[in-house]
Formats: structure tokens, sequence, C-alpha cells
């Protein structure tokens, strides 16, 4: 099989001139190649291809093809130089093609050797390349820094501007007065060896400064909660430190569930120990991000979920005993007011709080565990939810009212205590403070022995607004009086609060006018030190004005406008009270929202772990294990992740 067709050397001792072309050609190009070969060579060609295993790149046009290797065989000069145009024709790759076998053989092994160089040459650069990427990797991080504070260093640079002589720039920035060596200390490190240190001044300014909030990862995702509403003005109080409590728990009211809030503390607490795991930190799923950043208030939410689920008695939908139930249902045998015929009439049965030994004392904490047999459960929740959202409604609100305290205080605007935050607080008080102060009251007047007796506080409420009800269906003697007393007091709150301010400012603009310019022109000269106001005269020269007199035309151009006054306080008055109202129905989400969790999780329990529950037979475990698997799944993407996503947005609106 290795032995030549054709003996060269004979060919060669004949004196025929053997010549050989050997190179590329392309696979779509091989069968016209050839048919040109024999027609234009008249037959004294032979023609030998095959295809290569490995597809190559074409150098013309960079696309990676299937490639054919030939070899023409011819006779005479003549047909060598018509095969090499017809291989220039076709665009083959013609490679040299000694005649000799030991030349091929020496070819042969040369190509063999550089082949062998060049994969020598390749491992090597890959190992070389993959220790500098292992190296590389250690500094990574630092590198990333490093262009994330240049990248933030030139676009502060942008925001700058030049000087006369385009030679230097010149930076206005708002800065805190704690930081002001800190910044300094920064300038001298950063210009040192420079030619021109760099320097800073402060400025005197009438503008008001930005809101500047430090946070740390506890209480950032409580001020983005806060931030997305607005941002409060330079000096007000921050309501984010309130909302750290306030938010989880109102939260956790409308999810109180014991089993779910031990489930979120669970994953907000493997969040927090992995928080410095890189996968979470560079995580680009947006859901993700969202839950990692939010982690600490999905901690408190948890547990505060936990608290309000043993307030309720509320875990997985059943309730636990812990300290024993405070009714005895033996003691209706006992004191023989239930007999057997009684129980094989009623399907229904009522205890009876007057007989003795029926009802012993309040539960120690949370409801009593009974109430999760009882018929008329939800009766008695959702009274005791409903109460409790009015309460923590008019509670919320009323500190939101006292907060406004601090910020007229700050900024001297003591008028706005007697004529905005006494009307409203009045005015809150003395309508949803009083429903408040019913409910606390007949849940301190009345026990469980004489309750059916206590009058409604919905008919009573009803009845304070309409005047009318008799002094014998109510809670104390006097109550029709104190209600129209507190009610006048709050309709007299109204034009308080709606003409005061407008009139005082009227007033205080107008007959107080030079009194006021005069305290305000001595309180500038007591507060700027001498060197601001040398500052302040050198910068009013090169700006071609004085400072002081803009400052004293501005204030003579801004004329008091008595009609945006009042209508701003108009729209303010209206929407207080309206909002009163409104918000304190809104808070009675707290109780629907908590009523819908606690069926939707009995629900779940019946259909689905109830049914695991109550098979018998042999098989039963097996049965469990799906059941208790898909009973898990509904609970962790309905219970948790929908309810918990609904509550949390009613939270947030609730703070908004």
């Amino acid at each position: 099989e290795n032995e030549p067709l054709v003996d060269y050397n004979c060919m060669h001792r004949l004196g025929a001139k053997l010549g050989f072309i050997s190179g590329l050609v392309h696979m779509a190009k091989v069968e016209a190649f050839e048919k040109m070969l024999w027609r234009a060579c008249k037959g004294y060609t032979i023609l030998t291809y095959a295809e290569l295993d490995e597809r190559l790149e074409d150098p013309d046009t960079g696309e990676t093809t299937k490639w054919f290797v030939f070899l023409v065989s011819y006779w005479g000069e003549q047909i060598g130089q018509k095969v090499k145009k017809i291989c220039d024709c076709y665009h083959c790759h013609v490679y040299p093609y000694p005649n000799s076998t030991e030349e091929r053989s020496a070819v042969v092994e040369g190509l063999n050797v550089r082949i062998q160089d060049l994969h020598t040459v390749l491992h090597k650069t890959e190992d070389y390349l993959r220790q500098v990427l292992c190296k590389a990797s250690e500094s990574v991080y630092t590198w990333v820094i490093q262009v994330k504070k240049m990248k933030a260093i030139y676009h502060v640079l942008n925001l700058c501007s030049f000087d006369v002589t385009n030679k230097c720039l010149i930076a206005e920035a708002w800065c805190p007065v704690a930081d002001l060596q800190n910044l300094r200390h920064a300038l001298e490190e950063g210009s040192s060896g420079a030619a021109v240190s760099s320097f800073m001044n402060t400025i005197p300014t009438t503008q008001p400064p930005p809101t500047l909030i430090r946070t740390n990862k506890f209480t950032s995702g409580f001020q983005s909660i806060v931030d997305a509403y607005g941002v409060g003005n330079y000096g007000e109080v921050n309501p984010a430190l309130y909302t750290i409590i306030t938010f989880p728990f109102l939260f956790a009211v409308m999810f109180g569930d014991l089993g779910h809030g031990l489930l979120m503390l669970i994953f907000a607490l493997l969040t927090i120990l992995y928080e410095n795991h890189p996968r979470l930190q560079r995580s680009q799923d947006e859901i993700m991000k969202m839950l990692f950043e939010g982690r600490y208030v999905i901690l408190l939410m948890g547990l505060f979920s936990v608290y309000t689920g043993l307030i309720y008695n509320d875990c997985f939908s059943k309730s636990l005993n812990i300290f024993g139930s405070g009714w005895n249902v033996s003691a209706m045998f006992e004191e023989k007011v239930w007999g057997l015929e009684d129980l094989q009439d009623n399907q229904f049965l009522a205890l009876d709080p007057n007989v003795t030994g029926v009802y012993h004392g309040v539960y120690p904490f949370g409801i009593d565990p009974i109430w999760n047999l009882a018929s008329n459960r939800l009766s008695f929740l959702n009274s005791f939810k409903m109460k409790m959202s009015v309460i923590f409604g008019v509670t919320h609100m009323t500190f939101g009212v006292v907060l406004g305290v601090f910020n007229h205080l700050h900024f001297k605007k003591k008028y706005n205590i007697y004529l905005v935050f006494l009307p409203e607080l009045l005015f809150m008080m003395c309508i949803f403070g009083y429903l408040v102060f019913m409910i606390f009251f007949k849940w301190l007047a009345y026990s469980a022995e004489d309750s059916t007796s206590a009058p409604s506080i919905l008919i009573q409420f009803i009845n304070m607004f309409l005047f009318t009800g008799g002094e014998t269906d109510v809670f104390y003697t006097g109550q029709i009086g104190l209600q129209r007393f507190l009610l006048t007091i709050a309709f007299l709150c109204v034009p308080v609060l709606l003409f005061g301010k407008p009139l005082y400012l009227y007033w205080l603009h107008s007959g107080a006018r030079g009194i006021r310019m005069y305290r305000s022109g001595y309180k500038l000269i007591r507060k700027e030190s001498e060197e601001e106001l040398s500052l302040l005269r050198c910068h009013d020269v090169e700006e071609g004005s004085s400072h002081l007199d803009s400052g004293h035309r501005e204030g003579d151009g801004e004329e008091f406008n008595f009609a945006d006054v009042f209508m701003n306080q108009a729209i303010h008055t209206i929407e207080y009270c309206l909002g009163c109202i409104s918000n304190t129905a809104s808070y009675l989400r707290l109780w629907a929202l908590s009523l819908a969790h606690a069926q939707l999780s009995e629900v779940l329990w019946q259909m689905v772990m109830r049914v695991g529950l109550r098979v018998d037979t042999t098989y039963g475990v097996l049965l469990l294990v799906p059941v208790l698997a898909f009973f898990a799944v509904l609970t962790v993407f309905i219970l948790l992740v929908m309810e918990g996503l609904s509550a949390f947005l009613h939270a947030i609106r609730l703070h908004w």
C-alpha cells in the first residue's frame, strides 16, 4: 500500500520533467478547480485532494470555513505554468513541495518541530497569563475602588469652574461644620509638593443649606423609605429615627404570626451573617439586591411579627396554650347549668362568666387560646383589632403633630405653636382622642360579668355629632355635656387654624415692619464675625456690588402677599381636617390586613396540612412528606412573599 504508483526516479531517467504543486483550495471550488485542470492541461495532470479535519480562517475574508488540501502532478514546464495560473485564479494557497523523498521528509520533520515549539510556547504563555491573572485577581478589588475614586474625583472636577487666568479651579460647595478641619487636612495632603497649595475660605450666605443625613448599614434602609416620600429641609426633624420602630411595628400588626415571623427573622439573620459574601454584595439580580439592602428592615419586621404573633396567639393559624386558659368548661357541668340534654339539643353553647369557676381571669400574655375553638372567634377578634387599629392610628398621627413643635422651635417660629400646633392638637384630641378614651374606658369599666350591659361605642360616637342621646344609655354621668364641650372646642379650632397665622403675618409685615427690620439688622451684626465681614466686603468689591446693600434691596423687594399666605393656610386647614378623618379610617387597614392574613393562613392549614395529618393508614407518613413540602412552598410564596409585600406597601402608605 505504501509503494508509489509512479516511480519518479525512473521517470527522471527517461528524461520526463515531473513537477508538483501543493496547496489549499476552498471547499466550494474543488469540483470547478478539478474540471479546469483537466480541460486546460488536456489530461497531463493528476489531481489528488482530501478534506481537512479542522476549519481554517480565510485570510482574505476572516471567515472560518472548510478547506481541501490538494497535490497536482504535471509533466513539462508549460503545463506547470498553466497549473500555477489556474491556482491563482481560484485563490488557492500554494505551498512549496520538494521533488525528492528525502527533501519532503526533511520538510515534514521541520514542520513537526515548529509545531511542537509553537505548542510549547502557547502552553508557557497560557501558564504565564494564568499566573498574571491570579496575581491580578488579588488586587482587582483595590483597583476597582481606585478607579471609582478617580471617576468620582473627575466628576467633581467637572463641576468646578476656571478662574480668570484659566490656571486654577474654583469650587463652591457645602460642607458640614464638623468636617471643615478634615477638609483642610485633605487639601493640604493633596497639594503637597505642588507649586501653589490649595486653600479654602468660608463664604457667608443667606441661601438655605442642603440636607445631609448620615446613615449606616442599619439605618440606610429606613432612611430610604422616608426619602422616597421627600427629604426634609435643613434643620428639620428627621422622622427616619422614629420610623425604625413605627414602620416594622405597623407592618407586624398586619402580618402578626409567630411562625411566619420566625421564618422572616431567620432569612434576615442569614443575610446579615453572610453580608460580606462577594456573591451577595455583587449580585446583579434586582430583587435579591433589594432584599439584601433591606436586610435590617426585614430583621425588625420579623422580630415585631414574632411579638405581635404572641399577642394574637397565632402560629400558622393555631393557638399556643402556654399559661393555661382562663375559661373552664367543666364548671358549667359541675354547677349543673349544662346537662346531657343541652349537648344533644344545641349545636353551640355559650359560657356564662357569672357562673362560679367558669372564668378565672385574664390570660397573662396575649389572647386566650380558647378563642381558637369558639364559634364567635371572628366577632371577638374583629372588635379587638378594629379598636386596636384606631388607637394606634390616633397615637401615630398625634405623634406626627407633636414632632412639628421641634421644627417650630428650631426655626424660631413660636407663633406656629400657638396658631398651628395647638389648634391641630386640640382638634385631634377633642374628637379622635375622645374616641380612644371611650375605648379604654369601656375596657376598664366593664368586665366579663357585666359586658352585656355595656353601651356601644359606635352609637355613642355617632350621637356625639348628632347632639342626640339621653343620660340613661351612657358610660358615665355628665357624658353628654362633656361631648358637646369637646365638639365645640374642635369646631372653634378650625377658624383659628384658618385665619390665625395669615392675620398674624399680615400684622407682622405691616404694623411692626420697622421694629422687625431693626431687630433683624441688630441680629445680623451680632451674628457675623469680623473675619466673615472682611471676606464679605472683598467678595462684594470683586462682584462690583455691595452684598449688604443687595441684601437690603432683596428684603425690600420681597412683598408680603396676604392672598398667597391665606390660600396656603386654607389648603393646609382643609387637608388637615379632612385628613384626620380619612387617615383614621385608613388605619383600619391594620385590622383588615391582619384579618386577611389570619384567614388565609387558616384556609391554607385546613386545605393542605390538615389533609396530610388526618391520614391514619400505614402510608400516612409517606403522604405527609409531599403535603408538608407543598404546604411549605405555599407558605413561603403566598403568606410570606405576597402577604408580606402587601403589608409592607400598606405600612409605607400609613407613614406617608
